[in-house]
This record gives structure tokens, sequence and C-alpha cells, in this order.
């Protein structure tokens, strides 16, 4: 493990255009410069470097970022293999951080597991390739299921003979420890005390990580034995090194294609993937008949947000792999399903068609899950109303885990064209589902700190004053009346600075951008501006409290503020990214030498370095701001000041959205004949003028009537 240290003197001394000019001829445009870029088929120069700023970004594709993750784009590496690679070309030491005694156990551990597997890889292959049993058997039934030497060679296929202990007795005589060979789960141990190989008289699929080692194994009984036998494959046990929920088959050989075409193809089984990249179609990856995991999708999602769900010809297969789905869309994947003819899998599929025939198909059926599921449940209900209602509660459960508001507002839409019904009955569906669902993510939370899910624990005093705000989440509708915004002065000029003003990496944050109108995009505009403050100010000091347990003066760091004001109220940031930025900033700030700047600005996943970096960068910031020719202190030191104003801002544009909502329903027909419905609302609505004056008064700003 690199120590924070060594990652500091990588970053300080990383120079992006020092880096990117080992691939790409730059030239010089005004401050910046410009090249081709690696990453699409460029032909006109799109790819910019900044010096200033350390980051380069192409304005076609949208790819770049810091040196880091330009190595990690180009050179296809994780983060510490990115870190190792640059420190390399900059003659820095890599310190790992010293670890414990029984760190260095579990490391030599898993060096010692890996080891084993690699040997076993190899004696795999030589046993298929080099002995008379394996051409007669293993390499014969590839070539009889259709697969060319080349494809055979790539996924490293291999064989293990009929024997009942040959390789335990191979590992044995290589000199490789017997703890480990059966940690790995290549062999198995009786209770009589009997060593026995796991995989004999199989045929070897090895399973490597995203960086090529191999981490376990899966094993098929050949043809000829498949009569009677339930399970057909065996995989390696849950070890040290592997991990069936997070591993991904041919991820190794496909992240390239995948990054290459912006696009993942998901299937079943090794041999479905096999197929798929003999016949030119090489960004597949397998779940290798597990459920889909998140660590899986997260895997799928490091490399693109495009996924094609590929299945038998059977709905029946769709219906069971429903969570996996729901689970997809809740990560902000673009999912669409691919159905194969009755009877057919990807591999049978392949065998019948050519490789033009084939990726011609893939690209014509590929259908919105959303629309698939809609239409294949609405055939199921035939007019049933009891069915028909299931159906909706089905597709409201998917709708409702989509986390990009305008993504979900169009599958809405879509959806209530579909089904013949008001748009308004199924947003309100998803709103409830979604309540709901942060209940619970609530209680959870409350579960997870040791307190009651009913009795949240009050957050600390804090120095300001802030008003109560009870807000829902609701899912957003662009409003009929335009109404007035009430925006600070001193906001409203870095919202207006934040839209207006041309940028490197542009609006990086995707959710944070302007591409929303209304409140929606207020909300979303005042939230990323506590974000910005999180970016670049979570660790630092900002005021003493009073510690509640022991009545003491302790420190509160401006991260902390943030969480506890909207913890207050109840309140979750409605950006996953934005979420995300504040809870890894809440797990790291008080780790000495920790900076959320450097931290989210090198941060592995790109878009929140990206994001990071917009808000790091931003040419107009609060230091900036002028008030009557006079420049106003810096913004370090004004944070006691600008956090509770711009939480209170963040609160008065949700409070004044959900007063836009509160109206938009009293206008419905429905609303009006609904009395009982009408005067709840009506006092919701008086409820929340209330909190809107008192919000609006502690802005400074004039009080609506």
């Amino acid at each position: 493990m690199i120590d924070r240290l060594t990652i500091d003197r990588i970053l300080d001394a990383a120079n992006i255009v020092d880096v990117v000019s080992d691939f790409v001829t730059l030239k010089r445009a005004g401050a910046n410069l410009k090249g081709l870029c690696p990453f699409h088929d460029d032909r006109t120069p799109s790819f910019m470097v900044s010096p200033s700023k350390n980051i380069c970004k192409c304005f076609a594709c949208g790819k770049g970022g810091t040196p880091v993750h330009f190595i990690m784009e180009h050179e296809q590496l994780s983060y510490p293999d990115a870190l190792r690679y640059l420190a390399k070309k900059y003659h820095i030491e890599v310190k790992e951080r010293e670890q414990t005694d029984e760190e260095k156990a579990e490391q030599s551990e898993r060096e010692s597991m890996f080891a084993v597997n690699e040997w076993a890889n190899t004696w795999f292959q030589q046993q298929m390739n080099d002995t008379v049993d394996g051409r007669a058997i293993g390499l014969a039934y590839f070539r009889q299921r259709g697969f060319r030497d080349d494809i055979i060679k790539k996924f490293q296929l291999g064989f293990c003979p009929d024997k009942f202990d040959a390789q335990w007795q191979a590992a044995k005589a290589e000199g490789y420890n017997e703890e480990y060979i059966l940690k790995t789960g290549l062999c198995i141990r009786n209770e009589q005390g009997k060593t026995y190989d796991r995989f004999r008289n199989r045929v070897i699929f090895p399973i490597h990580t995203i960086s090529g080692k191999v981490v376990g194994f899966g094993g098929r009984v050949l043809d000829s034995r498949t009569k009677g036998v339930q399970v057909k494959y065996q995989n390696s046990p849950e070890s040290a090194i592997y991990s069936k929920k997070r591993e991904l088959y041919g991820l190794y050989q496909a992240k390239q294609a995948i990054v290459k075409n912006e696009l993942c193809y998901l299937v079943e089984g090794y041999t479905d993937v096999m197929a798929m990249h003999q016949q030119g179609v090489e960004n597949v990856v397998a779940s290798s008949g597990t459920a889909l995991t998140e660590d899986q999708i997260r895997a799928i999602h490091r490399f693109t947000e495009n996924i094609v769900v590929i299945y038998d010809g059977d709905a029946a297969g769709i219906k069971a792999s429903q969570r996996g789905i729901d689970m997809l869309l809740a990560e902000g994947m673009n999912v669409k399903l691919l159905l194969l003819p009755d009877g057919e899998d990807p591999d049978s599929f392949a065998r019948k068609h050519t490789a033009t025939e084939y990726q011609e198909y893939l690209r014509v059926h590929q259908v919105d899950f959303i629309q698939f599921k809609t239409n294949l449940l609405l055939q199921e209900a035939q007019n049933d109303p009891i069915k028909l209602s299931r159906l909706v509660n089905n597709i409201v459960q998917s709708l409702a885990v989509i986390p990009d508001d305008i993504t979900r507002t169009f599958y809405i839409k879509e959806t209530a064209l579909t089904l013949e019904m008001e748009e308004r009955l199924i947003t309100s569906a998803v709103a409830k589902v979604m309540k709901q669902q942060r209940e619970e993510r609530r209680k959870q939370r409350e579960r997870e700190k040791g307190g009651s899910p009913d009795s949240p624990d009050s957050p600390p005093a804090l120095p300001v004053r802030e008003g109560a705000v009870t807000t829902e989440n609701e899912v957003s509708q662009p409003s009929e009346q335009p109404g007035e915004d009430v925006i600070s002065p001193e906001i409203e000029k870095i919202i207006a600075s934040r839209q207006t003003t041309p940028s490197l990496i542009g609006t990086a944050g995707g959710e944070s951008g302007g591409r929303k109108s209304g409140e929606s995009a207020r909300i979303l505009q005042t939230e990323a501006l506590l974000v910005q403050m999180i970016v670049r100010h979570g660790e630092k000091f900002l005021c003493d409290v009073e510690d509640e347990e022991s009545g003491e003066q302790r420190p509160m760091m401006v991260v902390e503020y943030i969480q506890y004001s909207l913890e207050s109220d109840d309140i979750q940031l409605r950006s996953t990214l934005h979420q995300r930025i504040l809870e890894e900033a809440l797990q790291h700030y008080r780790e000495e030498g920790f900076r959320c700047d450097r931290y989210f600005q090198n941060h592995p996943d790109i878009a929140v370095a990206n994001l990071a970096n917009e808000l790091a960068h931003d040419p107009e910031t609060l230091s900036k701001i002028h008030n009557k020719g006079i420049t106003v202190k810096p913004e370090e030191e004004r944070l006691v000041e600008l956090l509770p104003h711009l939480m209170t801002d963040y609160k008065l544009a949700i409070v004044d959205d959900s007063l836009r909502q509160i109206m938009l329903e009293m206008r419905q027909p429905e609303t009006i004949a609904d009395k009982q419905r009408s005067l709840e609302l009506m006092q919701n609505y008086q409820d929340m003028k209330s909190i809107q004056k008192e919000l609006s008064r502690q802005c400074g700003d004039r009080v609506i009537n």
C-alpha cells in the first residue's frame, strides 16, 4: 500500500504536459496546448491541456483529468498502478505504508496464493496442449464447440487430467507450500486426510483480475459426463484473493474494447464471452452464472455507463434477473436489453451466423429496458385491473431507483404514454417509493450508528441558528408559473459565473451543470456551491462547539458543519455525485495530512475527479466578489459567515420547490374535487410559507407574502 507521503510526492511531481506529451503531439494554443485526442478517432485537434490547472480534457469525447487519470485511461491501469507508473517516470521511490505484522502476513499469503494460481494456470495449459490425453480430450472438446486456437490461447484455457491427485503431487514437486495449495482451492483434503484435485477431468477457464492476475478457476465437466450431473461448472472457493461476487469473467480481455466502444455487453457464461470474441465482439463480460452484484456493476461502470444485457430467448430469465437490472439502473447505468431467439444463447447463436450477421443482430435488436419491461408486463396483464396494478407497481420500483432526475422524468413520460395513464399518477407513485427508500436509508444509517431508527440523535449546537426545514425530495416537474426566485445577491453572482464562464473541464459533474430549468436547477446549483466548500475547505477548522456528552468545547470542521446542518432537517444531497463527495470527506477529514482538494482532484473515479477540478478551479470564487468597489476578505477567512448563508439558501431553494409542487397539485381537477386532500395541501402550503419567511429573513432577503 503506497503511503500518503509518497502519493503526495508523485502528485506534486507529475506535470500534465510532460505526461501527455509522451503520447500526444501538443501545440501551443494561447495559455493552453492542444493535440489530437488519443481516446477516439480525432481528425481535428480537440484535446486540450492546461499547464496552470495541471489537467487535460477532450472536448469531443470528454475524456481527460489529472496526470493520474490520463495514465489510468490511456494505459488501462488501476489507480495504484498509475501512481507507480508516474513514480517510475519521475524517479520517485515508491514507499509502501509500513504494515503491521498481521498485514504483512496477509500480504504474504495473498502473494503466495497468486503465485500458486499462476503456476496452476500454466500447468493446466500444458496438460491440454502437451499431453496425449489433454489434446485428445480437452483440446478436442473446445474445437468441437467451434472455438479457434487463437481464442483458446487468448483465454488461456486448459485441462485437468482424470487422476486423483496429479496436480497436488505436481505442485508439491515444484516446492509450493501445501497450505497455499489448499487455500486456493485447487486441491481438497477430506476428513480422512486424503488430498485430491478439485478440477480433475474438467476443462479449465482461468478467471483474471482486471490487471491480469489469476484469482481462480472455473472447471466444466465434459459432455460425456454431464448426464445426470446437476452442476456442470465448479468454481474455485472463496478465498483471500478470490470472491465470486467481485469478479467478472472476461473483463481483463474486454476492458480496452469497452472503453473504445463506450459499451459493455453482459452475458451469463464463459463460452458466451469466448463465442462473442470469436465473432469480433470483444467488449463483453460474464457474471459467471451468479446474480449480478454491486461490486461487479462498479467494475463495469469504471469503463462505461452503457450496458446491454443479453439473455437467452426466455422471458422467465429476464424476470429472474429483475434485481440485477434495477441495481444497474440505480448505479446510473444506461441499460438496454437484447433478447435472442427462443432456445438460443450467445454461444449457440454465434455458431449459426457469420461475424457480420452476428454484429448486425446485436446492433439492431437492442431495446431500452424500461420500454421492454413495460411492453412485456403489459402483454401479461391483458386488461386485467389487478394485474395492471401490479404491473404499474413493478415498473415504478424500477423507475424509483434511477438516480438522475432528467433520466427518471423521461422514463416516466415514456411509461405513461405506453400505459396510456396520466403522467402525474406515475410521478406520484415514484415519489412515494423514493420517499420510502430514503426513510429506509435513514433508519439504516441510524442502526449503523447504534442509535434508535425512530429517534435519531440531535446534532450538536451550532454557532449559527438554522431554520427548521421539512422537505421531501419529490420527483421534480417543470413549473407552470415562473414565479420569483429568492436567491441572495452574492449567491446569484456565483451561479451566474458558473453558467457563463467557460472552463477546461466544463460541467464535469453532470448533475450539477446547467442542464435543468426552474427550481430543480436552482437547488442543484446551490448544492454545487456547498460541495465546492467541501472540495476547497472540507477539512479546515470552522468554529468551536460544545460537545453534548462532555460539555467541553471541541473544534468543528467545514464538512462536519455541512453534514450536521443537513441531518438536522433530514436532507440528503440530491446529486448522487455530490452525496458521494460529502460521505468520502466525512470518512477521511480527520486523517493526518488529509486535504480535500488534493484527495478529490486526484480521485480514482474520474467523474469525482472531474467535478472536483471544476469546483476547485472555478474562475469566479467567493474570494473575488467585490462590494461597492471594496474587495472582501478571502474566502477561507469568511467561512463562518458564508457557510450558514449557503446552507440557508440551499434549504430555501428546497422549500420554494416544495411550494411550487404543492401549487401544481392544488390546480389539478382531481385535487379540487377532493376536499380532504385540498385541505391537507392548504395546511402544508401554510406551513411551508412560514418556513420560507423564516429562511428568507435569515438570508437577508425580502419576505414573500
